[in-house]
């Protein structure tokens, strides 16, 4: 069972549902996201006019339900005859796609310390029914990471939210004497990739210089081993 706008108490026992929406930050209970690719019912005119939400929409909003402790559940809206359109193919075969690659970082995981960092953090787009909005309006950048980890804590997921120009990236919640990460680091790797990359650690973040060819074009995943 489900429930909008519940108390704490009540979180215990229902999910806590948060309907085309997404909670501020790191919740204690599990909690869902219920939102839908177009209208809840087929709009044929969400198909002409080509206004779904893209893979490179969607997949920044599951990492960021993901690093608060939450699920996605996305609803793909059918024809009168079962079938999806062309569009909708499309979009969940790039949400699959990335999904292959980067699937480590998302499934079975759980919250790390902090959900994220980056300039996307202070900004606040209020949802319909409680949280803040599903989708963002304002554009990521290479700054803006979500966080996940392993049900044991080995393994920390970084989730890129933008593609960087400069083929390096800063995460600064992993500064040398981290309240979060105080320990050694001994391996950075791409997620997907078996090859570790090479990376500096001071007090002004974890830099960690990435390969020329990073797969697919809307976020990528980076995997840190103590």
């Amino acid at each position: 069972m489900n429930g909008k706008f519940l108390d704490a108490v009540q979180r215990k026992a229902l999910v806590y549902d948060i309907e085309r929406g997404k909670a501020t930050g790191i919740l204690p209970e599990p909690w869902q996201t219920d939102t839908c690719l177009g209208d809840w019912h087929y709009q044929r005119e969400i198909f002409n006019r080509h206004q779904y939400k893209t893979a490179a929409t969607v997949i920044p909003m599951l990492a960021d339900i993901v690093s608060k402790n939450g699920n996605l559940m996305l609803s793909v809206p059918v024809r009168g005859d079962g079938s999806i359109d062309a569009d909708e193919v499309k979009i969940v075969g790039e949400i699959g796609a990335w999904l292959k690659i980067n699937g480590s970082a998302i499934y079975g995981t759980r919250p790390w310390q902090v959900y994220g960092e980056g300039p996307a953090m202070n900004i606040f787009e209020k949802g319909h029914f409680d949280g803040q909005q599903d989708t963002s309006k304002i554009p990521f950048t290479p700054a803006d990471m979500r966080f996940t980890q392993t049900k044991n804590g080995d393994t920390l997921y970084v989730i890129i939210l933008a593609l960087p120009t400069k083929g390096q990236v800063t995460i600064k919640s992993l500064a040398e004497k981290s309240p979060y990460w105080p320990g050694r680091i001994s391996r950075v790797t791409l997620v997907g990739s078996r090859f570790s990359l090479r990376f500096n650690r001071d007090h002004e973040g974890l830099q960690v210089q990435l390969p020329e060819k990073i797969p697919g074009d809307i976020a990528f995943a980076i995997a840190i081993a103590r």
